[in-house]
């Protein structure tokens, strides 16, 4: 059952939030769950070039809701390579199934995902890619030809050799095809099913993520879509598309809050999202600056939580790179301190109505706004203001035209950071946007 325009739930905005210390586990896991039902495994960024797998995965658990049986989903398998947006920096981490050296950078992510694949619970996995050309069983062109792995549901055999009820890989496979062929873009889009015959024909497929599944009893899929179509939200649209179909075919039944066409996906590519930082800074991420000074950071131990199932941080020297998959969106230059701890809320009077607001939010004013002072000795420094001789720039009535766009954190240079300090800690902040 499909409910198109659903709105997304509280509770799964809570599962995509993405905790990112620069320490913390190599990929994200999202789990939405609802029964004891067979389960579905989606991996998407195992090469970090294909962005159509990725963010096809970010989507789906963003705008996704399962309402019967359960989805696993692993959005940035090779999160450091989708940050590169190269295919892979250790290597081809899909050729690193079978044996792998213990010391390679890539065994912890290697050893971390076999042991999701592997789980009881898995009943089926898809593996997303995007592959060159278009597949042609018979020869056209360079782009239309057997060698081409685009718009393709791919096999490792016919059937798995112990029974399974999703065995029969190559009539799901084949039922996929069809069913992605009644809803081209354009005619030439064409899906088939390539079997690898991997057992006997492709040795280097004998070390792939899918191979190691099947020889564990577990059904496994490949979906490409081709790296010939001509935008991300054409391959996002076709992935998403078989990843329904697979879901339809387990039984798992699922809401989503989008209308699944190119264009609004298109969009929807362009939803950033939100960031914090330490549960005491917050930035919204559209239209972000591409740099920004002075972010209060500690010296260590840091924690970036992404709305945003691909959002990332990257250290490059004296600053921190913030992506969205294979996106840069900006660049942090920190201010380092040490972390204080305050129990009051913040009390701003925004176009002459008060309102108290927790640290790491947002308001929005149309005229003016006013900070009032907080009582525990915190000080207000609204990022952008400057009146001579004050310190402390609580209540002080704020306009737009008080503010010096170039210390505003987004291209129209309406949105800036409040932030409160004493002594050389900072307790928090908020962001005010006006209209």
């Amino acid at each position: 059952m499909v409910k198109q325009g659903a709105v997304l739930k509280s509770a799964l905005l809570v599962c995509l939030i993405s905790l990112h210390p620069l320490n913390a586990s190599p990929f994200s896991l999202i789990k939405k769950e609802s029964d004891a039902t067979p389960l579905l495994l989606v991996i998407g960024g195992i090469h970090g070039n294909e962005p159509g797998s990725y963010f096809a995965a970010a989507l789906l658990a963003q705008y996704y809701t399962v309402t019967k049986g359960n989805l696993w989903i692993i959005p940035d398998l090779n999160r450091q390579s989708i940050q590169k947006n190269s295919r892979g920096i250790h290597g081809d981490m899909n050729r690193k199934f079978a044996e792998l050296d213990p010391k390679d950078p890539d065994a912890p992510i290697i050893k971390e995902v076999k042991e999701i694949i592997t789980d009881p619970h898995v009943g089926l996995i898809l593996n997303l890619h995007d592959g060159h050309g278009f597949y042609r069983k018979e020869y056209q062109n360079t782009i239309f030809n057997p060698s081409a792995w685009g718009q393709t549901c791919v096999i490792d055999q016919e059937v798995l050799d112990t029974k399974n009820p999703y065995g029969n890989l190559d009539e799901i496979a084949s039922e996929v095809r069809t069913d992605l062929n009644t809803a081209l873009i354009e005619n030439h889009h064409l899906f088939d099913v390539r079997n690898t015959n991997t057992r006997f024909d492709d040795k280097e497929m004998k070390h792939s993520l899918t191979y190691f599944a099947i020889t564990h009893n577990k059904p496994a899929f490949a979906i490409e879509t081709s790296k010939n179509l001509p935008t991300l939200h054409h391959k996002v649209f076709y992935q998403l598309r078989a990843i329904e179909c697979y879901m339809k075919l387990m039984g798992i039944e699922f809401e989503r809050s989008l209308t699944l066409t190119p264009e609004t996906i298109q969009k929807l590519l362009d939803n950033f999202g939100y960031l914090t930082i330490n549960n005491n800074y917050y930035l919204t991420l559209d239209h972000l600056k591409t740099n920004l000074s002075l972010i209060p950071l500690q010296s260590s131990r840091n924690e970036f939580k992404f709305s945003h199932p691909l959002g990332s941080i990257r250290k490059n020297n004296k600053k921190y790179d913030v992506y969205i998959g294979n996106r840069k969106i900006s660049s942090f230059l920190p201010s380092y301190h040490s972390k204080g701890v305050s129990s009051e809320k913040i009390t701003v009077i925004a176009d002459g109505e008060r309102k108290t607001l927790p640290f790491t939010t947002d308001f929005f004013v149309n005229a003016d706004f006013t900070v009032l002072k907080k009582s525990d000795g915190v000080r207000t420094d609204i990022i952008g203001y400057t009146r001579k001789g004050v310190n402390d720039e609580s209540n002080c009535r704020i306009t737009l035209k008080n503010l010096d766009p170039k210390y505003a954190i987004n291209r129209s240079a309406k949105s800036y950071r409040i932030e409160f300090y004493r002594d050389n800690s900072f307790y928090g902040m908020t962001l005010v946007h006006f209209k």
